[in-house]
């Protein structure tokens, strides 16, 4: 009978009946979920960064840490944690993302803003091009970024995808990033927060964005330089900034993206864990751990994601 230890009770009201009811659906129907438990009988630890748990030194018996989110970064770094440690890849939060990113990404095409707010009720029949003539960049190809970008295509945008590290199909590397900023009109930022990631939007390469192009960043606040987007700006270099992340959340109120007429912030409300979908992912990874089977979405610790 594995123990289950949820350390994140802020969150418990929402799993609590969602994740017995996930276990008892992949065949785990014997599994004791706790708040509280001696850490050397814990078999399974189901994490949520505002967890207080921080050393995992005493958890011997572990067998894996779940993450409820798809994010890494506050975790992955841990001296303590030598358990294997799965991050949340969840249809749930994938639908999300596509949501977000599929819904701005035409509001800037469309030009939507001067409509919706239009106070001197200004006649501007202005048609946008088509969907095919909006060249868009994909910063980011995992398993969000390329449900974005696959969303897109299927609305006729030409998306072009950068990776890190070589993929069939995308740019990477440096010459590649350069090359795919180059002709971005809508550059969406989908990369997880490492070491090589973070500023990876410095002023060099935010001005390599053709002028007036709009930038989304539902990823990683670290990915912007905030003071070069900030400059860029308000040169009229870049158009707009649709922001979801930030370095400190929540935005603090004197933050100059609250008052910037050409920023809109969205509180990381982009892609959210959600208990029903994500529990079933943790059931899951669970029934592998019992069965023998390799856990799904294994963080490499090296590459930090």
């Amino acid at each position: 009978m594995p123990l289950i230890l949820f350390a994140a009770p802020s969150l418990w009201p929402e799993y609590r009946d969602a994740l017995p009811a996930a276990l008892a659906e992949a065949g785990v129907d014997d599994a004791t979920l706790v708040t509280e438990a001696d850490p050397a009988k814990v078999d399974y630890i189901v994490y949520a960064p505002a967890s207080p748990l921080r050393d995992f030194t005493p958890y011997t018996r572990t067998k894996a840490v779940l993450n409820l989110w798809a994010g890494v970064e506050r975790i992955v770094g841990n001296a303590t944690l030598t358990q294997p440690l799965a991050r949340m890849v969840d249809p749930g939060l994938t639908e999300g993302m596509v949501e977000w990113v599929v819904g701005h990404t035409l509001r800037h095409h469309l030009g939507m803003d001067r409509h919706i707010v239009n106070p001197g009720r200004v006649w501007d029949p202005t048609c946008p091009p088509l969907a095919r003539e909006r060249p868009v960049t994909m910063l980011g190809m995992g398993a969000l970024g390329a449900a974005c970008a696959n969303a897109l295509r299927a609305l006729h945008f030409p998306v072009t995808g950068w990776s890190r590290t070589e993929k069939p199909g995308q740019l990477h590397g440096e010459h590649g990033l350069r090359k795919a900023l180059s002709s971005a009109q809508i550059l969406i930022a989908l990369l997880p927060k490492t070491p090589e990631t973070e500023n990876i939007l410095n002023a060099d390469r935010l001005a390599l964005l053709p002028k007036g192009a709009v930038i989304l960043n539902p990823g990683r606040g670290p990915l912007i330089d905030d003071s070069a987007l900030l400059a860029a700006l308000n040169r009229g270099h870049i158009g707009h900034a649709t922001l979801d992340v930030f370095r400190v959340e929540p935005l603090p109120q004197d933050h100059p993206y609250w008052s910037h007429p050409r920023v809109t912030v969205t509180p990381h409300i982009a892609a959210d864990t959600r208990a029903f979908t994500a529990s079933r992912v943790i059931a899951e990874n669970i029934r592998r751990g019992e069965t023998g089977e390799p856990f799904l979405h294994l963080v490499d610790r090296v590459r930090g994601y």
